[in-house]
């Protein structure tokens, strides 16, 4: 038995030395994981608050991808030398590291690999031919990098085949009716309303993202036709090429709601 225990000790002397060598590695994926996608969502946030350039803010989340990369690989190293040196304890550490550190790799590389396959294109609306116009809003506008101008034939061509269902609605209902339901439904998605005018049936709105806090200007007319009554929206990024496809998701989003709360409205429809 003497000699049994005098095998053993040596046996559990490298086992112990091995967990205490395993034990930090873990523990240190899972730190830098959580370090870099507080980062990552700083870098957005920081820029929300103006603490720094759009341009910063890109550069601090890109080393925080950078950060994950290392933390992930980290993490993985701790996922295998964790049953190795039967430091089971640490395993849901190492485990839980690999999980951030993918998830704030993959968030911004979703939205970069949704970016290759849409136009460079950030000006949305639903009448190529005749864009509905920013007034009340342009002041807003004074010093952002993108014009208030629409791009023409060239825009209306990209848009037409990368947004197919992005066209104006009309409403067998009165213009005055039309208008409170639009007013109403632009409030209910958080936008902050910058000019109402029913006599003009005009309304022109913000919507600002939660991440960066980039600011969309919106722009909805309405008008009467012989018909009954057209809606078209235009909305429009303040900064940026591109928009990963935010514009036209607002704008289909505004009409599916306001489709919902004219009863017997026809769907949006081509011209």
């Amino acid at each position: 038995m003497g000699q049994s225990a005098a095998r053993l000790g040596p046996a559990a002397g490298r086992r112990g030395r091995l967990r205490w060598a395993v034990c930090p590695v873990p523990r240190a994926g899972f730190a830098f994981a959580v370090l870099c996608a507080l980062t990552a969502l700083l870098a957005g946030f920081g820029h929300r608050r103006g603490w720094w350039s759009f341009g910063t803010g890109l550069e601090i989340l890109q080393w925080s991808v950078y950060g994950a990369l290392a933390a992930g690989a980290l993490s993985l190293v701790g996922v295998v030398l964790a049953p190795l040196g039967r430091a089971w304890g640490t395993l849901s550490w190492a485990l839980l590291g690999l999980v951030l550190a993918t998830a704030t790799v993959w968030i911004p590389w979703s939205h970069i690999d949704h970016a290759r396959v849409l136009p460079m294109i950030h000006d949305i609306t639903t009448d190529p031919a005749d864009p509905p116009q920013f007034v009340a809003v342009l002041p807003l506008r004074s010093d952002a990098p993108d014009s208030a101008v629409y791009g023409g034939p060239a825009v209306a061509a990209l848009q037409a085949r990368a947004y197919p269902g992005v066209r104006p609605a009309r409403y067998r209902a009165g213009v005055p009716q039309v208008f409170r339901r639009a007013l109403a439904v632009a409030r209910a998605m958080d936008w902050r309303i910058v000019t109402a005018e029913p006599a003009q049936g005009r309304i022109e709105a913000t919507a600002t993202s939660f991440w960066f806090g980039f600011k969309d200007d919106i722009v909805v007319r309405i008008r009467a036709t012989p018909y009954g009554t057209r809606v078209d929206l235009r909305s429009e990024s303040r900064v940026g090429h591109g928009d990963l496809g935010a514009n036209a998701r607002r704008i289909e989003a505004f009409l599916a709601r306001l489709h919902r709360r004219m009863a017997g409205g026809a769907p949006p429809a081509a011209t």
